[in-house]
């Protein structure tokens, strides 16, 4: 099989009753921040909250069942396992899923869920890979890849085809990076339709292989560090995508933790939408003017939605510390009756919504009848917070 329009097509019609058309929604308010008219492709309202089942079906469903007598085999850092899983029990096939040991709890369970074998080993992907491989050879299953497949590249580029059909006037489409396949199904897809739709990739800054790839002419692998964009954090990009990539897309940037952070809470505030780090990188990109295009009609690939339950407070109050739209400080008091309400009252007069207090009578820096203060206070942006700091810090107090 190759990558080519002819094959994104069949894809599609393999695909017909399994995976939604998603949403393309136009965003005034990402729109005005951005200076180009912004539509998101909703991917994280895809069945399994992700675009990973279009590429996953449609390998699965182009093997022979010759090929499906032992099972299938993949690696995954989350959203491609769910897409397997969910594609297996469709098809009725026994999976095994390989997953760092790293990878959100709620991916794990819903690839239980739908039936597949988990198995968790390694910090990173590329060590689950690594070690599905060798369980492949052992057990003798079909493995599928989470990109570097023509067939589960082809499945993902049914999103240009999609694109194309809901907005025939685009300009530019900006997509996340890990692995490629993703950007290289949609780019092939699109620039064959039509050549002149600039295509534009986005890492996280944490773990840029594709970038630095394309910056050596050849594949590489990296050193990375932890991201809360663990969907593409891929240390080694494709050998497929790789090529693909070099002869459609137009160029790579990469957004930091900062920039995803505030990206996810802003499309969680401003347009109610849940999506994970890898999924709002190209938003970021955007919103943090990383891209070369003004007055453009843009898609955005919202690629993902599952974030861990557990981890969506710490993304929102990551984001909202960013914003200037939280803070917390320590500062010292006399403990006697009254210095406590003096304190509470300089902020609430600044309009500090003040979310917690507490105080200890224990510390390196607390001598006897004195007390250490901690106060967590809601602000409005980073400006509000240095209101407040100067005003207590005219009142003589001493603040950490």
């Amino acid at each position: 099989m190759v990558v080519s329009l002819h094959e994104i097509e069949k894809a599609r019609q393999n695909l017909l009753g399994v995976v939604h058309r998603t949403p393309l929604d136009y965003s005034r308010t990402f729109s005005d921040y951005a200076g180009n008219e912004v539509h998101l492709k909703l991917e994280n309202l895809q069945k399994t909250g992700s675009f990973k089942v279009r590429g996953s079906y449609n390998k699965m469903g182009s093997l022979d069942k010759a090929d499906l007598e032992k099972g299938v085999i993949a690696a995954s850092a989350g959203n491609h396992a769910q897409g397997v899983a969910y594609a297996s029990s469709r098809l009725d096939i026994p999976c095994t899923i390989v997953m760092p040991l790293g990878a959100p709890l709620s991916k794990v369970q819903a690839s239980k869920d739908y039936g597949a074998n988990v198995e968790l080993t390694g910090s990173v992907f590329d060590d689950a890979l690594d070690y599905a491989l060798d369980l492949k050879k052992k057990t003798g299953a079909a493995f599928v890849h989470a990109f570097d497949d023509d067939a589960v590249i082809n499945g993902q580029g049914t999103i240009g085809l999609e694109i194309l059909e809901q907005l025939p006037t685009i300009d530019t489409i900006v997509c996340p990076v890990g692995g490629g396949g993703l950007i290289a199904g949609i780019a092939a897809a699109v620039k064959e339709k039509n050549p002149s739709i600039k295509i534009y990739g986005v890492e996280a800054e944490a773990c840029p292989s594709m970038a630095q790839s394309l910056a050596k002419e050849e594949i590489v692998k990296i050193d990375s560090i932890p991201t809360m964009a663990d969907g593409i954090a891929v240390k080694r990009p494709g050998q497929h995508t790789f090529h693909l990539v070099q002869k459609y897309v137009d160029g790579l940037v990469t957004v930091d933790e900062m920039e995803i952070a505030r990206t996810m809470l802003l499309l969680l505030e401003r347009n109610k939408l849940l999506v994970e780090g890898s999924g709002a990188v190209s938003l970021a990109a955007l919103l943090y003017n990383k891209l070369p295009i003004k007055n453009k009609k843009v898609v955005s690939i919202i690629s993902g939605g599952n974030v861990d339950v557990s981890f969506i407070s710490r993304i929102i109050q990551r984001g909202m510390v960013e914003a200037g739209r939280f803070m917390q400080f320590n500062t010292i008091l006399k403990d006697k009756p009254g210095n406590l309400v003096k304190i509470l009252q300089i902020v609430t007069k600044l309009r500090g919504n003040i979310l917690d207090v507490s105080q200890s009578h224990i510390g390196d820096k607390v001598y006897p009848s004195y007390v250490q203060l901690t106060l967590s206070i809601e602000t409005k942006n980073h400006e509000h917070i240095q209101e407040i700091l100067d005003a207590l810090k005219q009142r003589g107090y001493t603040i950490e």
